[in-house]
């Protein structure tokens, strides 16, 4: 996750010094203490909040007792994770939806990409069984109503939408009226914003929700607002008594200070957070897991939900026996290459599991390579994908190479990748991903168990296929580590 990368790195650097250290004393937990304060306020995290939060971590680490089987650092990081956890809302808070149709008034900022995350949360709600309905009720950018019938005709979700009228209170009136004369159970309100908190706003907002009583009134606010995340945040839940918070473009360049500050500053919870341009790109917000993310520690959980939602466990399951059976050929490759895309790519999917940073800081992910070996692939004819090894005539390569548009080193270069990979199947590298995806049994292997990880660590993401997906590295790092403890042994004797 793009936002935190520079906060996990620096927390990551200073728990790493702190592991060398023998016992959890006053000296080195200040000096610690003094480096997670500095990465957070460089994240943007209000002054006040890290303060109270360091204070906190601090009087912890000092009256912890730590086993001889726990090493000092280990312990501050559990800590840490523990506060960072309660700092942004110690456990999910769902939707509370009652009556017909509940109701949801989406709230915030100009900019902060309200009608975008409309769309996305009445796609969401689609997916579970509601039966939505989207109210244009940003009635001072006729833009803004074309972007949600776009958006809905895309999702194919309603949008209920008055050009004739101004007032706000009456179109959320007439379309919860609508709603329940056709039959949708949900109403979503995509208000209008300013480009700063005015009377205005807030008179407006006030009257409709007068008229439309919602159950949740969510504030959709930019992660890159930093400090003054708290001021616009306590200013909405002051007005309206806010219930929720979904934090936008977690993608981007923010430095992660507003969702660590404003929940603490409304106590009121995040509820959503999005994390790219799709609509599929929002998700439920797990403190504990952000906790994780932020500390370097993955977040397999959310990876596994997301895999059981994307993936067909019927194909995944021929597909494991074929890896099983050694059967596996460019047709499944191609398959393999597909679900990855679905997933998210493969930067999302590592990003999610153990270990990936240190990983990734080595090799450059380049999506561009899935499409790229995709579009190699599937210049292939049927019997070439079923029977690789007819591709070892140049004739052969040459017309791939120019029906796919992709240089003849390249076809060359997937080809040596997939016999790599066919190779990596006796050592189990897929199985175990095809056992984290709750598809197979037995053991997964020695990883950490952050998270709830089903021993699957990023090293062996990485390792499958010998990283088709990779430029600058994608080794089998697992092996190589083998290879060489024991030339190391070899040269000791």
């Amino acid at each position: 996750m793009n936002m935190f990368d520079n906060l996990t790195d620096k927390l990551q650097n200073t728990f790493r010094n702190f592991t060398g250290r023998g016992i959890l004393s006053e000296g080195n937990i200040d000096e610690a203490m003094r480096d997670v304060r500095l990465a957070l306020l460089d994240a943007d995290v209000n002054h006040d909040i890290v303060k109270d939060f360091v204070d906190e971590v601090r009087a912890e680490c000092l009256g912890e007792k730590v086993g001889k089987s726990i090493k000092p650092g280990q312990q501050a990081i559990k800590i840490v994770s523990d506060k960072l956890t309660d700092l942004m809302g110690a456990a999910n808070v769902p939707l509370e939806l009652k009556g017909f149709p509940g109701a949801i008034m989406m709230v915030g900022l100009h900019g902060s990409g309200k009608t975008t995350t409309t769309a996305k949360l009445a796609a969401n709600l689609a997916r579970s069984g509601k039966r939505v309905l989207m109210v244009a009720a940003d009635v001072y950018r006729p833009a803004a109503i074309d972007q949600l019938e776009i958006l809905g005709r895309e999702i194919d979700i309603p949008v209920y939408a008055d050009r004739e009228t101004q007032d706000v209170a009456a179109i959320g009136a007439a379309a919860r009226n609508y709603a329940r004369h056709h039959g949708h159970d949900t109403l979503i309100l995509d208000t209008a914003g300013r480009f700063q908190f005015d009377e205005v706003l807030v008179a407006e907002l006030v009257k409709l929700k007068t008229q439309v009583p919602p159950n949740e009134i969510l504030l959709v606010a930019d992660a890159a607002l930093g400090q003054e995340a708290v001021s616009v945040a306590r200013q909405f839940n002051e007005a309206l008594d806010i219930t929720g918070i979904i934090l936008t473009k977690l993608d981007g360049d923010a430095r992660g200070g507003a969702a660590l500050s404003m929940r603490r500053v409304t106590g009121k919870p995040i509820k959503f957070f999005g994390i790219g341009e799709k609509i599929d790109d929002l998700e439920a917000f797990y403190p504990d897991r952000m906790a994780n993310r932020i500390l370097g520690m993955g977040d397999v959980v959310s990876l596994v939900e997301r895999v059981e939602e994307k993936i067909n466990v019927e194909e995944a399951e021929k597909l494991e026996q074929k890896m099983l059976k050694n059967q596996f050929d460019l047709e499944d490759f191609m398959n393999v290459l597909r679900q990855l895309k679905n997933l998210g790519g493969m930067g999302k999917v590592l990003e999610m599991l153990p270990g990936a940073r240190q990983l990734m800081a080595n090799s450059q992910v380049d999506e561009r390579v899935l499409s790229q070996n995709e579009a190699i692939i599937s210049s292939m004819t049927p019997h070439e994908r079923q029977h690789p090894e007819v591709l070892s005539a140049p004739s052969r390569r040459d017309r791939i190479s120019k029906g796919s548009g992709r240089a003849i080193v390249e076809v060359v270069h997937l080809l040596k990748r997939f016999e790599a990979m066919r190779k990596l199947m006796s050592n189990s590298n897929l199985a175990k991903m095809a056992r984290m995806m709750g598809l197979g049994e037995g053991d997964g292997g020695g990883a950490p168990d952050f998270a709830g990880a089903p021993g699957m660590t990023a090293g062996d993401l990485m390792n499958i296929g010998g990283a088709p997906f990779m430029r600058g590295g994608g080794q089998n790092r697992t092996i190589s580590q083998k290879a060489k403890k024991a030339r190391r042994k070899k040269n000791k004797k």
